[in-house]
């Protein structure tokens, strides 16, 4: 719960998973004890409001490492080889690879919605079963895509082609140009990238077939053409 939704209080947990506020305070000061989550002090709305502003609670990064793969120094290993042996090319090329594969297993499915917006949901829901804890949001002008997990971000940390791969593989199946605006391997809460409602023209120009038009021919005054 801390995870997907956080920065989230005790009683938003409590109310969600159907717990008592005392036992989820509980869980949450023995995360806070091992350095497994921290928390924000909300602002007071009003000078003269009563009691303790609310805290927002999130896991740290050490709480983060409880949901991460085993196998990170392997993987910044095998990259930073890679990148010095065949250049930062080599590294781009493995980025995209990935999550291309990643990527198709979803397609079809995703491609399918009408509108970016629909697209980024279903986007959002296939990036869930593959690990990332994903959600979209309608934000006014487009959705907002939050990432909050990551399995590889520890490596992206070293490696931001895998972010920069990742961008453009969501930009090529919404039709869209995103925009990348946080990421958990730069240090942030999650991953979130916006998605605007408009589509690009090269994506229409894609999916259209394109328009023939023929122009009557010019009759010179002579009668000839």
């Amino acid at each position: 719960m801390v995870l997907e939704h956080g920065p989230v209080t005790a009683a938003q947990v409590a109310d969600s998973l159907g717990l008592s506020p005392a036992a989820v305070r509980r869980h949450l000061d023995a995360l806070l004890a091992e350095g497994q989550a921290s928390y924000r002090t909300a602002p007071r709305r009003a000078p003269r409001s009563r009691g303790r502003p609310a805290k927002f609670f999130l896991l740290t990064a050490a709480g983060r490492a409880r949901f991460e793969h085993t196998y990170d120094d392997l993987a910044v290993a095998a990259l930073r080889f890679l990148s010095e042996r065949d250049g930062e090319q080599a590294v781009r090329s493995f980025a995209q690879r990935r999550v291309t594969d990643l990527v198709e297993r979803h397609r079809a499915r995703v491609v399918a919605a009408p509108d970016p917006v629909a697209r980024a949901r279903l986007l959002a829901s296939a990036l869930s079963a593959e690990g990332y804890a994903a959600s979209a949001e309608y934000v006014g002008a487009g959705a907002q895509l939050c990432q909050h997990h990551c399995p590889v971000s520890h490596v992206a940390a070293e490696f931001p082609q895998l972010c920069e791969a990742e961008t453009a593989a969501f930009a090529d199946l919404l039709g869209v140009h995103v925009q990348r605006l946080a990421t958990i391997a730069r240090g942030d809460v999650v991953c979130t990238t916006h998605v605007p409602e408009a589509r690009l023209p090269h994506a229409a120009r894609r999916t259209a077939p394109p328009t023939l038009t023929t122009e009557p021919p010019t009759t010179e005054p002579d009668g000839g053409v």
